[in-house]
């Protein structure tokens, strides 16, 4: 089983991220900041079709969050002590872009295909600690483990409830993008301070952490 309060910061961390795939998914017209396999899909429908032009948005998405993942790996992997609080703020900055370029007046495809980058690199913030995923911005894995540890609990080879807590993290999702559809309905992509607000107050808090000398 996950610990409690490890868990709640991965609830968390993956309702951001949820938040900000709603926004994208608005923004984008039905294209995902974190959901490559839709992005494939869409991606190989067009290419059936024929219709190139709709071809370069998902195969920027895949690469922009391939180069997130490996940069947030890099850096997560770099450093046992300041590893998740860099990677972190790495995603910090890159959602910061996206606002910036959007209130600077770039199109939408302009001003949030970086947080594909974004969202690669968050999946390599938190360690992963116990049974859950922690901090992921994609859950279909998630509900994977959540039936397959369901059905071992009925076989009574796994803890009774662990099954749960894999549920929370999709829950957490689902309520971040339920949140961060609303807030783009009235902000726009703006509404992605949210988010950026509650991983500034992390990055904080990790990087005090990895500042205290060893064994504090």
């Amino acid at each position: 089983m996950t610990p409690p309060t490890k868990l709640a910061i991965g609830l968390l961390f993956t309702g951001c991220a949820g938040f900000i795939d709603a926004v994208g998914f608005v923004e984008l017209g039905g294209y995902f900041i974190s959901f490559m396999s839709g992005n494939t899909t869409r991606l190989g429908a067009s290419i059936a079709r024929g219709d190139w032009a709709t071809t370069a948005l998902p195969i920027a998405l895949v690469i922009m969050f391939f180069a997130g993942g490996f940069a947030g790996s890099l850096i997560a992997l770099s450093n046992q002590r300041w590893g998740s609080a860099t990677a972190l703020g790495l995603v910090l900055a890159v959602v910061l872009v996206s606002i910036t370029l959007s209130l600077a007046g770039f199109s939408a495809g302009e001003a949030m295909i970086a947080l594909a980058f974004a969202g690669g690199a968050q999946n390599a913030v938190l360690p992963p600690v116990g049974a859950a995923k922690l901090g992921t911005t994609f859950v279909t894995g998630t509900l994977f483990a959540a039936s397959q540890d369901l059905a071992r609990a009925v076989r009574r080879e796994a803890p009774g409830w662990r099954w749960a807590q894999h549920v929370l993290v999709w829950a957490s999702l689902c309520a971040g993008a339920i949140v961060g559809a609303l807030a783009d309905k009235s902000w726009g992509i703006p509404a992605l301070l949210v988010p950026a607000a509650i991983y500034l107050c992390f990055l904080i808090d990790f990087a005090t952490r990895a500042s205290r000398p060893s064994g504090r």
